[in-house]
């Protein structure tokens, strides 16, 4: 059966072409093909204005990203199959890259399957869904991964506000299997406890596996700063590494609880506090205090979540940072890290230079770190490369 069509506009199939998999909503010629004739999930061919197959995709009416290409053909079946072939090309890659089932399995648009997230612990499977075009295949999703993976538990992580945006629930729960309590995976030579239905995203985050493991060679005597430490993926590594002493500060009082399970459970219990405090007053108390650490990690959450917050944002960021060159000690090591797409590395480049300038400080960049390999970025979809992190040491102006 042939799918349903939809047209472009002239000259709009230019991103398509350099290898773009989305459709906005005013790239396609209504009068051609009317966009309310479609039902949101329906699998459509795009073709270019002079009828050149563009590929097969899904299509949600609703939504300014109205369609997205899920393959370059036409006329695709999106079955078992289907998910089967994407899930194990993301897995070989996978593999190559760790040794140990613990990663991001799918990527979303990186690997083929836009609007879907797979985080993979051990063999439990955390899924996000953020899109009509996934959610009305998803038992056809999981049926790909209980026969490639025969997982013990997989749980629908579906809290992302996207969803909202597509007209879906906001309901996450455990669609097959049972979860193992504890749920325990390792990262750079440390065990922690993930909870999954109560955590934030995919309840861990594994982007910054690679900066992490730079950091935990730095940290042998040192007083770390771990500021929106969430679980404790910096700051116990650090420990583990010989720091002298570690101070976790995050404004979650679940995620500190789990911060100090996991202490526990890497035998770093005694070198390490958790602080239950908003990071901006707690950098200010500490400025006060005339508290100064060697090593300070700042990896907050988006602080841009879209384009219109960029102003906020931004000052949120250089205000961040600035405090925390002021609780920094001589010769120290400030790791400076964002996960807003919206905030370029030129930003956060800019960011560090003036904050730097501002308090008299001589700053210099010796590393940079991004998302790890399991974060494939498409260098067709700017989007896929949000994580940019610097690795500065500071010291008294020149």
């Amino acid at each position: 059966m042939a799918h349903d069509e939809i047209h472009l506009k002239k000259n709009e199939d230019k991103r398509l072409r350099q290898g773009h998999l989305w459709v906005f909503s005013n790239e396609v010629d209504t009068n051609r093909t009317p966009l309310d004739q479609f039902a949101a999930g329906d699998l459509v061919q795009v073709k270019a204005s002079d009828g050149k197959v563009m590929g097969t995709a899904y299509i949600n009416p609703q939504s300014l990203i109205c369609a997205r290409l899920l393959s370059r053909k036409g006329n695709l079946k999106c079955g078992v199959n289907f998910f089967k072939e994407r899930l194990t090309t993301a897995l070989a890659l996978r593999e190559k890259l760790f040794d140990k089932p613990y990663y991001r399995l799918v990527y979303g648009e990186s690997d083929g399957l836009p609007g879907l997230v797979i985080d993979r612990f051990g063999s439990v499977l955390s899924v996000q869904i953020t899109t009509v075009g996934i959610e009305i295949r998803k038992d056809s999703l999981i049926a790909a991964l209980v026969e490639l993976f025969s997982p013990t538990a997989i749980v629908m992580k579906n809290d992302s506000s996207q969803r909202e945006l597509e007209g879906l629930d906001l309901e996450s729960c455990i669609i097959h299997g049972e979860l193992p309590d504890p749920l325990i995976i390792e990262e750079n030579g440390a065990k922690f406890k993930v909870d999954i239905l109560g955590g934030q995203k995919t309840g861990w985050f594994y982007d910054h596996r690679s900066s992490r493991a730079l950091l935990a060679t730095l940290t042998k005597s040192q007083r770390v700063l771990d500021l929106f430490s969430y679980t404790g993926a910096w700051g116990i590594p650090a420990a583990l590494n010989g720091a002298n002493e570690v101070v976790c500060v995050d404004a979650s009082e679940s995620a500190l609880a789990l911060a100090t399970d996991n202490a526990m459970l890497n035998g770093v219990a005694d070198n390490m506090q958790f602080i239950r405090s908003d990071v901006f007053d707690f950098l200010k108390q500490a400025r006060q205090e005339g508290q100064l650490y060697d090593i300070i990690v700042l990896d907050p959450p988006a602080l841009i979540k879209r384009k219109k917050d960029f102003k906020q944002g931004y000052e949120a960021y250089r205000r961040l940072n600035h405090l925390a060159l002021q609780v920094l000690a001589k010769h120290g090591i400030l790791v400076s890290a964002s996960c807003s797409y919206h905030l370029s590395a030129e930003n956060l480049h800019e960011i560090l230079r003036s904050s730097g300038r501002h308090i008299d400080r001589h700053l210099t960049f010796f590393a940079y770190g991004g998302q790890g390999g399991d974060h494939p970025i498409d260098p067709a979809i700017p989007e896929t490369a949000y994580l940019k992190t610097f690795f500065c040491t500071v010291s008294a102006s020149l």
